[in-house]
């Protein structure tokens, strides 16, 4: 098993998508706590199929880069789903849910339209629950994910007693001369952000998990909002580090492999959890 992990690992193109899962899940792991206080794990799923139906635009119009249309339109999504504030007619969950049904089925309906492709099938299933493209990854694409996870995590970082303040606890903020709803704006388009990167690791149907799994996970260990982050940090890139060397040994689904491993450490921290209140 080491000697085929090492065998594997000695090619470029393995190490570049290593780099770039472990990126992901990092910072899909620090944003991840504050959506799961803030009852707002549904708004990765929502952008996620948003991702695929603007991704579905770029097949179409033969763009070469899809991030160029399929970021703009994903962080623009999240920025309408938290921008309209109280006075929006449609707001929530029914809001994430028209446009992730809808995103989803414009971009299936597009692909079947305008397909180019002998093997429509096996593309859309490769979007939607990832696929091999995350051992096809260029050296300037690893660069731009080097980059944006850099950005992402002294976003974090910086504003970091904002966005603790703002979780639990928005009206108080707003008393102390926090804008709330501008931070509520900055997690929604890093959030956007992460769901681009992590598309060609997980697919757009699973990415929710690198958000949501790793903080229930560290939930059930720590209570502190500062152990509970770092926990979901060195968790999510265990998990991801461990379901990407699994799926090369077993020849499994990158992504799906991944989701197995967060499921079972999930289980795992609940069973400890148990334990230590017995």
């Amino acid at each position: 098993m080491i000697e085929t992990l090492r065998m594997y690992l000695a090619y470029p193109f393995v190490r570049y998508a290593v780099i770039v899962g472990v990126l992901t899940a990092l910072c899909a792991s620090l944003l991840g706590v504050s959506l799961v206080l803030k009852r707002f794990s549904f708004i990765g799923d929502g952008l996620s199929h948003v991702a695929f139906g603007a991704m579905a635009i770029a097949a179409v119009l033969h763009v070469a880069n899809s991030m160029l249309i399929v970021l703009p339109v994903t962080v623009l999504c999240a920025i309408l789903l938290l921008r309209p504030g109280q006075n929006a007619k449609i707001r929530g969950d029914a809001a994430i849910a028209i446009l992730s049904v809808g995103s989803l089925g414009i971009g299936y309906l597009l692909m079947n339209i305008f397909s180019t492709s002998s093997n429509l099938s096996g593309d859309v299933c490769s979007s939607l629950f990832g696929s091999t493209s995350i051992l096809t990854l260029s050296s300037a694409e690893v660069a731009l994910c080097i980059a944006v996870s850099v950005i992402v995590i002294g976003c974090f970082i910086f504003f970091y007693h904002k966005i603790f303040a703002v979780t639990f606890d928005e009206s108080f903020a707003q008393a102390t001369g926090t804008d709330a709803e501008k931070f509520n704006l900055l997690i929604a388009v890093i959030v956007a952000v992460i769901i681009v990167l992590a598309m060609n690791l997980v697919g757009s149907l699973l990415i929710s998990a690198l958000i949501i799994f790793p903080a229930l996970s560290a939930m059930r260990l720590f209570s502190s909002f500062l152990s509970v982050t770092v926990c979901s940090a060195v968790l999510s890139v265990v998990c991801t580090l461990t379901g990407m060397l699994g799926s090369i040994l077993w020849e499994t689904p990158v992504g799906s492999t991944i989701v197995a491993v967060d499921i079972a450490a999930f289980l795992i921290c609940c069973l400890i959890s148990r334990v230590r209140r017995a």
